[in-house]
């Protein structure tokens, strides 16, 4: 990646991170300052997991595994391990969705609320579902080796497609259930009266936007994609000895793609 490429990828990765880790850090502060704290008791203190969680893992960690294989110091490994981090992270993501839900559950049960009755919760819950069947089929097209390299190639762009509709999806329930969360727990004041808890929570809810819009920036970008592991182990056994500081804005291949089509299609990117 030449140097202007790469300083503007780092910024734009450094601030999402930056964005993320203050989105985490401000949800923490609502619930711990403004609400009833963390617990796991039934009472609202367990119902707060369920934005800390949701946070935490669907939106931010969701968002470092939808980056991650654009992240140069990971090109030095195999796309297979990248492809372990990124399903490890989405995993881990899905499990804090899960918990967050049962938490929510838990306090409507025990409170005597409804279940399932707002859009949010709609919403919420089929997202959760279509991210569980996109994890299965991404373990099951891309770290199964007997799938067939054709059924993978066919695959892989309702891949990407599917898993950046579900993140930008992720953030939109988002913003929903911090202004439902508003809009019933503030009472007096009331959340149209915008007193400082409503004001520190539409500012957490624009970090979201800033962060999920970074995401899928660095997502997008086809200069940023990580070159093929053909081109990669090429670089590796020239040791540096050719020139590689001219680079150009191309599309990568998958590992699972054919090599006679990166010979074609991927000119080297990158200075040893």
């Amino acid at each position: 990646m030449e140097m202007e490429g790469l300083r503007r990828f780092l910024v734009a990765l450094t601030v999402a991170v930056c964005v993320g880790v203050v989105s985490i850090a401000s949800v923490l502060v609502w619930v711990l300052h403004y609400r009833e704290g963390l617990a796991w008791d039934g009472a609202l203190g367990e119902f707060n997991w369920h934005p800390v969680l949701m946070v935490t893992g669907f939106v931010f960690l969701q968002g470092i595994a939808i980056i991650v294989y654009r992240l140069p110091w990971t090109w030095q490994f195999s796309k297979l391990t990248v492809k372990f981090v990124h399903a490890g992270l989405n995993l881990v993501a899905f499990v804090f969705a899960v918990v967050s839900l049962v938490a929510v559950f838990d306090f409507h049960n025990g409170a005597n609320i409804p279940n399932m009755y707002s859009l949010h919760s709609w919403l919420g819950l089929i997202v959760v579902i279509l991210y569980c069947l996109q994890l299965v089929l991404g373990v099951g097209m891309y770290l199964i080796p007997i799938t067939p390299v054709s059924w993978r190639a066919a695959f892989m762009p309702l891949h990407v497609y599917t898993g950046l509709l579900l993140f930008s999806s992720v953030v939109a329930v988002a913003l929903m259930g911090i202004t439902e969360k508003l809009i019933f727990g503030l009472t007096d004041p009331k959340y149209k009266d915008l007193p400082p808890e409503a004001i520190f929570v539409n500012v957490l809810g624009v970090l979201l936007v800033v962060f999920g819009s970074l995401i899928l920036w660095i997502a997008t970008r086809p200069f940023w994609k990580r070159p093929s592991d053909q081109i990669l182990h090429n670089l590796h056994t020239n040791g540096g000895s050719e020139d590689h500081s001219r680079v150009g804005p191309v599309l990568s291949q998958t590992s699972d793609e054919p090599d006679s089509e990166a010979s074609e299609d991927v000119r080297r990117r990158i200075n040893k």
